[in-house]
């Protein structure tokens, strides 16, 4: 008898893992594809990310588990679970209290202010909930000294975007970031001195190696070394901790994995954007303000990378072929400047961003469509023996995947005819189990690769979750959405305005953390030079010809009143004005300019 219907995933699993081989199943039974995009497409927290950026540089391997359960959690509380339940902002605060190193805590109001202090700059509950009594979840990225605590507990749940990260800033060679050989220049090396990494060093006051270097204790804190009271915190809980987390171990290997996303000159463009800014403004802005501000930067080239994978595995899709990086392009997006204050404009944003999100449900069967290729041709004895790299970027090996599946390559024939063989099985098992399926495949028509059919099939089995809503929570995870660092705001709207059916809709907006980092960064030069001043019209044209972003012009495909486009310009331009960020003596286009709040002396040798 079929097998319930609510069973369905389940089912579908082990049918798929019935006909094709075991290996196989694993393999394509994901919503995610390395070679693509080299993170799990699920959710992920972005403001938790640097901490386990710090530890990858500093060490040149994945984070495992360290010390901050046994330095913090209540002894009495056995099993893991119930240990990291009351692990809590009142326990640490009473842990520290106790510390020669940090006194006047020892009363209960003052232990209560600690603990108010810990959560404003140094952890984050469970679900960002307020309250001294929520497990704590996160570790705000401070100090170097936060690469200490290990949370979250598993670095996997960060979806693998730590490992990217390091993975470009760092642009080496080979399957796996190693650790930068002497004599190599780069602004990003792995395992040298703090002073070496332009990350690291902008977060490391106070630390120097003392003894073997390759000990976790070495990093020592000067206490002669004048701190803000968040960095001072941070310290003072590494402290407590005594040491850095242990490499990872067990399955999941200690590896940096140098896989990079197929993005290669959104990915360059990151790499690029997030050296100036550090560089020129690490020592000059308040720290809270440079966290924001990077939070802003990592979710802006998150976006652009993600959304310009999204684009080239589209026209994958169609053409067989990845656009060179010269030709690659970035999702065009208008930009709610209003902030949803304004309906219309605010409208305008998310049927922008709607017409992404509809090209995006395709996305996952691409990827499916791409994984089965991919194990079908790396399992081909030919194909092995040309041995074609797929790290750091798999662009060779995923044009030779289109040209199998365009029937361009002399190995073409039998691909296709291995994967419609297993389709052909597939396909009689699912129409068994899953009528409603097969009945909506008894019509395709003949002349499609077998591949896209034995995708749509997998994804239909798989269902919504695995597919297109982890794909989408990814996606909110790169916009930052509905936080104050973010770019996007999303609320839940009637399905085609009647009824009382909704969706959620979604649309970019510029928050003021974001305006602030886009213009401080435009005012650095791709030189050697800080610019005294940049037009504001040249600023909207460079964010929208590097990132997408539209302002003042309509997007590709949508029309937009000369009268909106203006009101939109004007706001941004009020906002910017109060803001700090604009200066013009009258209103001649000619005559307004941006300028920052925070002017750096001339910086060294800024550019590539």
């Amino acid at each position: 008898m079929p097998t319930p219907k609510n069973d369905k995933s389940v089912t579908g699993r082990s049918l798929v893992g019935d006909i094709l081989a075991k290996e196989m199943a694993r393999e394509i039974w994901t919503g995610n594809f390395d070679k693509a995009i080299p993170i799990s497409i699920q959710n992920f927290d972005l403001t938790a990310i640097l901490p386990a950026v710090f530890f990858m540089f500093r060490w040149g391997y994945r984070r495992g588990k360290g010390k901050f359960l046994d330095g913090f959690s209540v002894q009495s509380g056995k099993g893991e679970k119930r240990r990291k339940r009351f692990c809590t902002i009142l326990q640490v605060a009473e842990t520290l209290s106790q510390s020669p190193k940090l006194e006047g805590f020892t009363g209960i109001a003052e232990q209560a202010i600690l603990g108010d202090l810990l959560l404003c700059f140094c952890l984050e509950n469970t679900k960002r909930s307020l309250g001294r009594n929520e497990q704590i979840q996160r570790v705000a990225p401070v100090h170097y000294l936060s690469s200490w605590v290990d949370l979250p507990e598993k670095v996997s749940n960060l979806r693998f975007v730590p490992e990217m990260v390091v993975a470009m800033l760092a642009d080496q060679k080979g399957d796996n970031v190693e650790k930068t050989s002497e004599g190599k220049r780069t602004w990003f090396p792995v395992g040298k001195q703090f002073i070496d990494n332009t990350l690291i060093h902008a977060f490391h006051a106070g630390i120097h190696v003392e003894g073997d270097a390759a000990s976790r204790s070495s990093d020592c804190f000067d206490e002669e070394v004048q701190l803000g009271v968040d960095q001072l915190l941070m310290v003072r809980l590494a402290q407590q901790i005594g040491e850095a987390p242990d490499k990872l171990r067990g399955s999941e290997g200690e590896k940096i994995s140098n896989q990079r996303p197929i993005a290669d000159l959104a990915a360059h463009q990151f790499s690029e954007d997030i050296r100036r800014f550090i560089r020129t403004y690490a020592n000059i802005m308040p720290r809270q303000t440079l966290v924001a501000l990077l939070e802003s930067c990592i979710s802006v080239g998150l976006t652009t990378i993600m959304g310009s994978v999204v684009e080239l595995m589209l026209d994958w899709g169609d053409t067989g072929q990845l656009h060179t990086k010269k030709d690659q392009r970035v999702p065009r997006f208008f930009v709610d400047c209003a902030c949803g204050s304004d309906p219309r404009l605010r409208t305008l944003a998310e049927q922008s961003f709607d017409d992404f999100t509809r090209r995006l449900g395709r996305f996952p069967t691409v990827l499916m469509a791409a994984r089965i290729l991919d194990w079908t041709a790396r399992n081909n004895s030919k194909i092995k023996e040309l041995g074609i790299q797929t790290r750091p970027y798999a662009t060779e090996w995923l044009n030779l995947l289109g040209e199998l599946l365009n029937g361009n390559h002399e190995l073409s024939s039998r691909i296709e005819g291995n994967i419609d063989e297993k389709m052909t099985n597939l396909s009689e098992k699912i129409a068994f189990e899953f009528p409603e399926i097969g009945e909506a495949f008894k019509m395709r028509p003949k002349n499609i690769h077998p591949v896209w059919t034995m995708a749509e099939q997998i994804c239909m089995i798989m269902g919504r979750g695995v597919g297109y809503a982890n794909l989408i929570k990814c996606v909110d995870s790169c916009l930052l959405i509905g936080r104050p660092n973010g770019l996007a705001t999303k609320r839940r709207v009637r399905d085609d305005g009647i009824g009382k059916k909704t969706r959620e809709s979604r649309g970019l907006v510029f928050s003021d953390s974001v305006l602030e980092y886009l213009v401080h960064l435009h005012l650095v030069n791709s030189g050697n030079s800080v610019r005294q001043s940049l037009s504001f019209r040249e600023f909207l044209r460079i964010i929208r010809d590097r990132y997408g972003f539209f302002v003042d012009q309509e997007p590709p495909g949508m029309t937009i009143s000369n009268d909106l486009l203006t009101h939109n310009r004007t706001v941004l331009e009020r906002r910017l004005r109060d803001l700090g960020l604009l200066i013009g003596v009258n209103d001649a286009e000619a005559m307004k300019h941006i300028q920052g709040r925070f002017t750096p002396e001339e910086t060294e040798n800024v550019g590539d």
